[in-house]
């Protein structure tokens, strides 16, 4: 009787082989190395493209994190690129997509190279996958460097952001320093060198001690005592409702009334024959059919056409083809009905509308381009049909233009004066400033608590989000012009509200568990 004697047994590592096959393409198991204690994790090679493939992953997850938090102003960045492209598409959310997918790739694969490391293999990047991690870098460093260019006040938006959002990112960030702790230990303790022990969990330990001291330099108006929350700040309909229907049409405002509106906004131009009708945009192009009614004329400014040409127009049919607003609900069929049937408005009953139903308004007054009839009649046929022709009440008026200040106050007293950039106390007070009508992007709770104990309330345009809108609120601002306000209205108390109390609780907890777990995993 032969008996045969088993001298190894296959073990099989599906693991193993799943992690290296998606990282390495490498599913078979001879090829494959284990790391020998002391030895490094991957040849030379290897070790010079990890950092990038980190750098990679940091780069991908700022911009992702830059681009979501600038979400309150997509619709601005589709209308440049409308103005520069001529055609209407929502290029923000592409790039939102593209950035969420390549990050999340990229997050992937530093993952798989966690797990192969804490498993003991060595590293080795597929090709294709250093091509893609090269396209992440190079998409992301040039996207934001594209950004810091074309949208500087975008970065305004990320520190704003940075206020109610930081206690929480810190709290991701210990997170992520928890799950680190486990490949930085198994790796250490592979280490036979004292040096290289200290290199490796060194600057880990150094990062963590950073984020555990961090919060003491962190500061946002939304951790505040009970009890010291103001009012919350007005909502005033920018060209109406934009989200629900077409702007500057009479469905719009009726929408922003019909949803608790406290005021209206919109923009005013003058027809050739001296009628002052509400259009933003220096063409017909955007917001009406003119292609298909004035097609030799689509390139001509708005106030050089007649309003017996502009009643023409549809005002309505381009906001249900092209759907201006990332995240628009659909519309009922009588909304959609409606919206098909409006048309350019006037000044004129747009003040009536407000009048009727009580509301602020406010608006920016363009003066008519040169050869105009009326390019230097334009702010006294403005007043007349303020004055003359709706006859609103005055203190409905929130005067913005400050080319002939002093003439308005003398030909029509009662209108609120409002001021479009900070200024001087003294210097407001002077001219009789009531008000200041602010981008976001310069919002400063000191500056509009200064302002506040002058009598000077602050409005901010445009404010979408509901993360911003409940920074306006924490800070202290008296309203905000927005293109939300059916959504911001159902907001019973601002996002990320709490008092010091509970974020110093949030914060010693989060960094006394995280200690424990890190040395239970260091320990073990």
């Amino acid at each position: 009787v032969v008996r045969r004697r088993l001298l190894q047994r296959y073990e099989h590592q599906p693991f193993i082989s799943c992690l290296a096959g998606f990282y390495s393409c490498r599913w078979k198991r001879y090829q494959r190395e284990r790391t020998e204690p002391g030895k490094c994790c991957c040849s030379m090679r290897e070790c010079m493209f990890f950092p990038l493939l980190v750098a990679a992953f940091c780069f991908s997850l700022v911009f992702l994190y830059t681009w979501g938090e600038g979400k309150n102003d997509y619709n601005g960045f589709d209308w440049y690129n409308y103005g520069n492209l001529g055609f209407w598409f929502l290029w923000s959310l592409v790039i939102l997509i593209v950035a969420a997918v390549l990050f999340a790739y990229i997050s992937l694969l530093l993952v798989l190279a966690m797990c192969l490391l804490a498993e003991g293999q060595q590293l080795y990047l597929h090709w294709s996958h250093k091509i893609g991690t090269f396209l992440v870098l190079g998409f992301s460093i040039s996207s934001l460097f594209a950004l810091s260019i074309l949208w500087r006040d975008h970065r305004k938006t990320v520190r704003l952001s940075f206020q109610v959002t930081a206690p929480y990112l810190h709290v991701g960030a210990i997170a992520i320093m928890v799950l680190l702790a486990w490949p930085v230990a198994l790796h250490a303790i592979r280490a036979d060198k004292k040096v290289t022990q200290v290199v490796i969990v060194g600057p880990y330990l150094a990062i963590l001690l950073f984020l555990f001291l961090i919060p003491l330099g962190m500061y946002s108006p939304c951790i505040r005592e009970m009890g010291t929350l103001g009012p919350k700040p007005a909502l005033i309909g920018h060209r109406g409702a934009p989200m629900l229907a077409p702007e500057n049409t009479e469905m719009s405002f009726l929408k922003t009334i019909e949803h608790g509106g406290d005021g209206l906004e919109t923009d005013v131009a003058i027809s050739y024959d001296g009628v002052p009708f509400l259009m933003h945009d220096d063409t017909l192009r955007r917001t009406t059919n003119i292609q298909e009614v004035y097609p030799n004329d689509t390139g001509k400014a708005a106030s050089f056409f007649s309003w017996d040409a502009l009643q023409k127009l549809n005002a309505g049919t381009w906001f249900l083809k092209n759907k201006p607003f990332v995240g628009m609900g659909s519309l009922s069929k009588a909304d959609q009905n409606q919206a098909m049937n409006q048309s350019i408005y006037t000044l004129s009953s747009f003040l009536r509308l407000a009048d009727s139903h009580n509301k602020l308004v406010i608006f920016d007054l363009y003066r008519p381009p040169e050869k105009h009839p009326y390019r230097n009649l334009w702010i006294r046929k403005i007043l007349d049909v303020i004055l003359k022709e709706s006859k609103i009440k005055r203190h409905l008026v929130l005067w913005l233009h400050n080319g002939v200040r002093s003439f308005v106050q003398s030909v029509a007293p009662g209108f609120q004066h409002t001021m479009g950039r900070k200024a001087p106390v003294e210097d407001l007070l002077k001219h009789n400033i009531v008000k200041l009508n602010l981008v976001y992007t310069d919002m400063s709770s000191e500056d509009i608590r200064k302002y506040a104990e002058a009598n000077i309330t602050t409005n901010f345009y445009v404010v979408n989000e509901p993360w911003l809108y409940s920074l306006a609120w924490c800070s202290g601002a008296h309203s905000v012009t927005t293109n939300a306000v059916h959504l911001l209205k159902d907001l019973s108390q601002p996002l990320f509200l709490m008092t010091p109390q509970q974020y110093n609780i949030m914060w010693i907890l989060t960094d006394l568990t995280s200690a424990f777990l890190i040395s239970l995993i260091f320990a073990l």
